[in-house]
């Protein structure tokens, strides 16, 4: 090869590279287990489908858990690209560009085994105490409901613990977190409660592309055709799997 020619072939490598080292893009989540932590494998079940999603689409990433206010703003300044736990709001729409829904979060009672309790409205929960997080927002409708029994408590493990030991009659949370710590309470616990079958609310999770990244639409559009493509071919239910969903 002329000497001209391999210039010309070394300086497009070099380019290529470039353009490639370019496009790692900068995952953040705060630390929201089974979904995004650090100390879970690749960063937890919505941090591996995000990843694994971009990685199919072409881009390299690398993930950094911060405080949520954190993560936002470094968002909206162009330090972090992709904000991977989102749920859409208008005011976010100012930071970043949302990706269509990859992860449903339902929000579901708890109640023991043993006790008959349904649930319709929220109006028939009225005369059951009720152990919810303190801080914690779980819908406008039960938020703003006086007439509910709440009994603050630090955690959802303290929760699902008082529960089983009848100490209050219901607990609610994410049916996903619930099932992570589920998963490691003893059986007498786990096994002594089960999930209402009709959700309090739902809500959608998205990735936040920044409006910094001069790519962002380009970065939503092959993120949606890969997880359509992963649950096309199995591999997203696999990672569901893999994380004990």
């Amino acid at each position: 090869m002329p000497r001209l020619h391999r210039a010309f072939a070394l300086t497009g490598l070099l380019l290529l590279a470039q353009g490639v080292a370019a496009e790692k893009l900068r995952l953040v989540a705060d630390a929201w287990p089974p979904f995004t932590d650090a100390t879970l494998v690749n960063g937890g079940l919505a941090t591996d489908i995000v990843s694994t999603a971009l990685a199919r689409a072409g881009y390299a990433s690398e993930f950094e858990q911060v405080p949520w206010a954190r993560a936002l703003m470094g968002l909206g300044e162009g330090r972090y690209d992709v904000l991977v736990n989102a749920w859409y709001n208008d005011e976010r729409k100012k930071l970043g560009q949302f990706s269509s829904e990859y992860l449903l979060n339902r929000v579901r009672f708890l109640k023991r085994k043993d006790a008959p309790i349904e649930y319709n409205s929220l109006q028939q929960l009225h005369t059951y105490p009720i152990a919810i997080v303190r801080g914690y927002a779980y819908s406008p409708a039960f938020d703003k409901d006086e007439s509910l029994q709440k009994v603050p408590v630090h955690s959802f493990a303290m929760a699902v613990r008082m529960l089983a030991a009848d100490r209050v009659k219901l607990t609610l949370e994410d049916e996903y977190v619930a099932r992570y710590y589920l998963a490691r309470e003893a059986p007498s616990v786990r096994n002594a409660v089960e999930f209402l079958p009709r959700p309090l609310s739902e809500n959608s999770l998205h990735i936040l592309v920044s409006l910094k990244n001069p790519r962002h639409k380009q970065i939503v559009a092959g993120f949606e055709r890969e997880i359509a493509a992963m649950k096309a071919d199995g591999s997203y239910a696999k990672l569901m799997r893999q994380h004990g969903m």
